[in-house]
């Protein structure tokens, strides 16, 4: 997983003067816990677009004159009205240390029933797993491709031995619906198709049948 520098200051003091004067100096309160102590920095605001204004995640350095720890966004706190960042909580880990986050999930290939009428829709974007910060992916790839009409991708389609999956193994992360009114789950598409031709012949049939009859009344 890719990682991200924040270059910031340690704060002298912390009462409620002193954090006002920083961010109307356009700098963010922070604190970072998980270690042997409680460090509280502050950070110019738009140090952080790249970690926070994306759907990606990333791990943080965070540099203090020099002095570098390890750390994940724990907590972010914004402004109700005007989305200022008011602060932001960061959990620092070690090199060997599991650490969970929350992956976004991406799609990959057109899926079988999408290409039938249906509708791939997502009930899982994101998902929360734990391993080594090292170990952890940018993004988990879902391939879609095999889903037919009425069928679901579970997580544990995208299990994988750098990372342990938090979510309980029938989580679903997407599914094939169909956008019509008539249920098809459980129905190959390629029997559909020749159920549809059958009952195209079918109607033909009738048809026809029902010119002679009217010839002969005629008759």
């Amino acid at each position: 997983m890719k990682s991200i520098t924040i270059k910031g200051s340690k704060r002298e003091s912390v009462g409620k003067k002193a954090t006002k004067a920083l961010r109307n100096a356009g700098e963010v309160p922070c604190v970072i816990y998980g270690g042997d102590n409680i460090v509280h920095f502050s950070a110019p605001e738009v140090s952080f677009n790249k970690l926070i204004y994306t759907p990606d995640v990333h791990t943080v350095i965070v540099d203090l004159e020099g002095n570098k720890t390890n750390a994940v966004l724990q907590d972010i706190q914004f402004h109700p009205v005007t989305d200022e960042i008011l602060h932001i909580d960061f959990y620092e880990f070690h090199e060997g240390q599991e650490i969970t986050m929350e992956i976004p999930v991406h799609s990959e290939g057109v899926p079988k029933g999408v290409k039938n009428g249906g509708v791939l829709r997502f009930n899982l974007r994101r998902m929360t797993v734990r391993g080594l910060a090292k170990n952890l992916p940018d993004y988990i790839v879902a391939n879609v491709t095999p889903l037919k009409i009425g069928q679901k991708l579970y997580v544990t389609a995208v299990a994988s031995e750098d990372y342990k999956i938090m979510h309980p193994d029938n989580t679903v992360i997407c599914q094939v619906r169909t956008s019509r009114n008539v249920s098809l789950i459980g129905v190959d598409e390629d029997e559909d198709d020749d159920e549809a031709t059958e009952g195209e012949e079918g109607a033909e049939s009738s048809a026809e049948g029902g010119d002679d009859a009217a010839e002969e009344s005629k008759e």
